[in-house]
């Protein structure tokens, strides 16, 4: 529960479940280790619902922790106000220029960041960016916001403030580096500068499952405690979190059970993403085509069990730098039991969600790898196989799949022309989607064994379903 007084210290931008059930908590956790002025500033940069739900409960919620045992409950006090950044900037520029604001923590997700996910550069061109660029005391973007506010603190003499992203990307602390450098160089390049010289941005790797809050839950959860909570978070025990340690102004006393702080974040990152991330990816992709609601629903079954088991084991694991002291068979093993929970109910759905923007960190990377050391990829090839099926908007028994992307209209009117054009030719559909550079570079759309691989994938795909096709990748 939130102490009296409790001072604003951070600005957390995209407030939504994961925040709640993970970087709150930490904070929380050492506010009570050691007390300080590290209150969060929650703000949404689209939607009111999470501050219509918490700011009547004095920004008080739940993490229901769960798993097959039970179900445990604690009240989180680590946010002291809310805002929702479209109606009123201002407000969220006032907080981010204010010096008792040392550091802004961001989980956006990927698309968040306005960038070219193939490359991690700031897309000069997204319509938001232009806007943020021309308008800078109404900013839309995370890159509008955080670098307004810099140049507020710059022009005040107030020390910047730490940007540490808790985002699924690799590098993320230098991704979002990027992205402010160049974002502040558009507006002024002395400001750019001053940028890349003062603005600390060290990068995290965050773990932990956070499914999306359903009504049932609400009413769990009420039942519990015995008393409303508009928003309550559902999470599974699981929870990690590794920093790099570069705070210039200071930070909370994050050095708690689960959370490490560390030098170098890169081979934690890459175990998470590409063991985690990446096999969370092909279950969402095959297991929503194979009719499976759930990620426990499909590890219920034995081929989806197996599959996983094995892409991890010979695809995933021989790409991997392992952090010292790391064990990865026990990390795997605990992977297959997470996955397999049956009290988180996470959705494929979601899980499935903005595929664009997560491919490139979550399965091209290791595919590159695995093509650079001559190495085969027939499960990795199968989960961008069933992005491409499922992308076009029908599943296997041809009902429409309601597709959240940022590139869904185009990802959509390519498969389309594609199945005209085909005539059951599922090279047309791989030919087309492999056009979309900010998802596969330059590189990936002109070699011929990855083509030949997603190619023979989607056949398998189409001709014997998802659940067939993890059985003969086996």
């Amino acid at each position: 529960m939130r102490a009296s007084g409790l001072e604003t210290g951070i600005v957390h931008m995209g407030l939504g479940a994961f925040h709640r059930a993970h970087q709150a908590v930490y904070t929380e956790d050492a506010l009570k280790r050691q007390p300080g002025p590290w209150g969060i500033c929650g703000v949404s940069l689209r939607s009111p619902e999470t501050r219509d739900a918490l700011a009547p409960q004095d920004n008080l919620y739940t993490v229901a922790i769960r798993d097959a045992s039970g179900e445990r409950l604690r009240v989180v006090g680590s946010l002291t106000e809310t805002l929702v950044a479209p109606e009123d900037p201002a407000a969220v520029l006032e907080r981010l220029t204010r010096p008792a604001v040392r550091i802004v923590t961001i989980t956006v997700t990927e698309k968040g960041y306005c960038h070219d996910p193939a490359t991690g550069a700031l897309n000069e061109r997204h319509p938001d960016i232009v806007h943020d660029l021309q308008n800078r005391g109404q900013p839309r973007t995370l890159a509008g916001f955080l670098v307004e506010a810099l140049a507020r603190r710059r022009a005040a003499g107030v020390e910047p403030f730490t940007v540490l992203s808790c985002d699924n990307l690799p590098s993320n602390g230098h991704v979002a580096a990027g992205i402010l450098r160049r974002f502040a160089e558009l507006r002024d390049p002395e400001l750019g500068r001053w940028v890349a010289d003062r603005v600390a941005c060290p990068s995290s790797m965050v773990d932990r499952i956070v499914p999306a809050t359903t009504a049932e839950d609400r009413a769990s959860v009420a039942a519990a405690l015995g008393v409303e909570d508009a928003w309550p978070v559902m999470a599974e025990p699981f929870t990690q979190w590794v920093i790099e340690d570069n705070f210039p102004t200071g930070r909370p006393a994050w050095e708690l059970e689960g959370a490490e702080l560390v030098t170098d974040v890169r081979p934690y990152e890459f175990m998470k993403l590409r063991l985690l991330n990446g096999s969370h990816s092909c279950i969402a992709y095959l297991g929503y085509l194979a009719g499976h609601a759930t990620v426990s629903d499909a590890m219920a079954d034995p081929g989806f069990v197996s599959f996983t088991r094995e892409l991890m084991d010979e695809e995933v694991t021989p790409t991997l730098d392992v952090p010292p002291g790391a064990d990865l068979g026990r990390y795997k093993a605990a992977l297959l039991e997470r996955f397999a929970n049956p009290a988180l109910k996470h959705r494929t759905w979601q899980i499935a969600m903005d595929g664009s923007q997560k491919l490139p960190q979550r399965l091209l990377g290791t595919i590159r790898d695995r093509l650079a050391a001559g190495q085969g990829f027939d499960r990795l090839a199968l989960g961008v196989a069933a992005w491409m099926r499922y992308v076009g908007g029908r599943d296997e028994a041809g009902q429409p799949i309601d597709v959240r992307d940022p590139l869904a209209e185009r990802l959509k009117a390519l498969s389309d022309q594609a199945a005209d054009q085909a005539g059951g030719d599922t090279g047309k559909l791989v030919s087309a989607l492999l056009g979309v550079r900010e998802v596969f570079g330059d590189d990936l759309p002109t070699n011929p064994t990855f083509i030949a691989a997603v190619t023979r994938a989607l056949d398998r795909l189409v001709a014997r379903g998802a659940r067939q096709a993890i059985q003969d990748v086996g």
